[in-house]
Formats: C-alpha cells, structure tokens, sequence
C-alpha cells in the first residue's frame, strides 16, 4: 500500500481522492488550511488517515505537513497537488491582487509543495506526483484567461519536472478535468468573480460568466468516477503525461489540437521562411 500526500483535501476532487484512495487500504496525509474540515469529513477516523493544517501559501507549515507524514507512515508515494481556486474575470478587468492570489495559490503553492515533498520520493527513488490541472490549461477560454494562464503554467512546470524526475524513478501527471459537480463554481468557497466593469466585454466574456453561473452543480462530471480513474492511474505502470477527465474535456483538447495542425499547416511556409 501507498502514502499519499494531498493538499485542498477537505472538500471537493482533493476530498474524493482522499477517500478513495483510503477505501483502497493507502494512507493518506490530507492536508488542508483547516485540518478540522478534513476530519469532520471522517467521523469513524479511518485508519491510516492523518489530517495536517497546511495552507500551500505558507512553506513552513507543508514542511511541518510532510514530516508529520514521514514521522507517522516512514514514507511518502504519491503527492497529490490538488489546492487551488478559480477566478472569472476578463483580461482587463481582473485585479493585479486577484491575479497574484491567484497565482500565490495555484502555482507557486504548487511549487511550496514539490520543494517540500520531493526530497522524501527523489531519496526513495521512487514515487509519483500528480498535478491537478484543468482542461482549461489546455484550452483556456474568455472570461477565465488568469485562471487558465494559472493552469498553463502549472503544465509547464509539470512537463520539466516530467523530464527531470524520470531518471530518478518518479513519475509525473497531469490531470486535466472538464467540469465535475464539485464546489469549484460555487463563489462562497472556490470561485472568485471579478465585477464585469466594462460593458465592451459583454460580449466576448459575458457568455462564459453566465454560462459559469448557470452550471454550478449541474457539472456532467462525476467527481466520485473522477477520483477512481485518478487512483488507478497511479497503479499502472506507465502512467501518461495528461490525463484529460470528461467528455467535454476531450472535446475541447481535440478541437485546439485541430486548430493548432490547420494554423501550422496554413502558416508553414512563413515559420520556414525564418530558418537559415
């Protein structure tokens, strides 16, 4: 059996890998901002279940998070970087401290937790991260460009980090969820909306805000189905690079994979006509 390492584990995906992978007979280190949700969510206190306060802001307390792990179960498996939130806003019109919130927790918390766990899987020399991105750090779309920019940037990082931990016997991959019934639309808790302040945008991101609105737990994904194919993934032995979950995920990816070969094809004679 496996140590998972989870962060955002309380509530919506990061709480149902949690609970299937504990279902599975793993241990899990279920990380949260506030370790008391995570164990509400458990009132038989499962066994192999430690729930650790760690906001993936603050590098001192994943530290704590992880050798409160490897002080419990001697070891870590895999790492699930799962904590973020999303943000709707044209270009324009999102904040520069709505875009750096959003940035400090998807991206560089992401980053917090790798300098903290990857010690533990590159001296094992074995392990697994699995990175939760989001269909929209493929294919981003209007009205959520920060949030996507977030995702795609977290993609770059995944597909280095890919290259590098190879060698070392640890495995990386890229999750890439379409919309799935959890809390992540619901603005109380996930989902940050910046005010539609100007009117030129109604049309190219208004759509998409509404549509946002309109879907929250209507989502076609099943989160619970989603977490299963997330933990099996993680026992196979050649795991891909991306995972894309959903049918609208792979939809959305096949449609920019056509774009993208008809646009370098159309445009194919300029980009040579560059070269020496």
């Amino acid at each position: 059996m496996s140590v998972w390492f989870v962060t955002g584990a309380s509530r919506g995906l990061g709480a149902e890998i949690t609970r299937e992978a504990l279902e599975r007979g793993h241990s899990v280190i279920a990380t949260a901002r506030d370790a008391a949700a995570v164990r509400g969510a458990y009132p038989d206190k499962p066994e192999g279940l430690l729930a650790v306060d760690a906001d993936v802001t603050e590098p001192e307390q994943l530290t704590a998070a992880v050798e409160a792990g490897l002080a419990e179960f001697g070891r870590i498996d895999v790492v699930v970087n799962n904590a973020g939130h999303g943000l709707v806003g044209a270009i324009e019109e999102t904040s520069d401290s709505a875009a750096r919130a959003l940035f400090d927790t998807n991206v560089f918390g992401v980053l917090n937790t790798l300098r903290a766990t990857l010690p533990a899987l590159r001296a094992q020399r074995s392990g697994h991260v699995v990175n939760i991105s989001s269909v929209g750090g493929f294919a981003t779309a209007p009205a959520v460009g920060l949030y996507g920019a977030s995702k795609f940037a977290l993609e770059g990082i995944s597909e280095a980090l890919h290259g590098e931990l190879a060698p070392l016997g640890v495995r990386v991959t890229i999750v890439e969820p379409g919309g799935f019934r959890t809390d992540f639309l619901n603005t109380s808790t996930s989902l940050r909306v910046e005010p539609a302040s100007i009117a030129d945008y109604a049309v190219g991101a208004g759509p998409v805000r509404e549509g946002m609105a309109a879907s929250d737990g209507r989502q076609q994904g099943d989160p619970v189905k989603a977490a299963k194919a997330i933990v099996d993934i993680t026992e196979v032995d050649e795991p891909p690079l991306r995972l894309q979950l959903g049918a609208d995920a792979v939809e959305r990816v096949e449609a920019k994979l056509d774009r993208v070969r008809r646009e370098l094809d159309a445009w194919r004679h300029v980009a040579l006509s560059t070269a020496i």
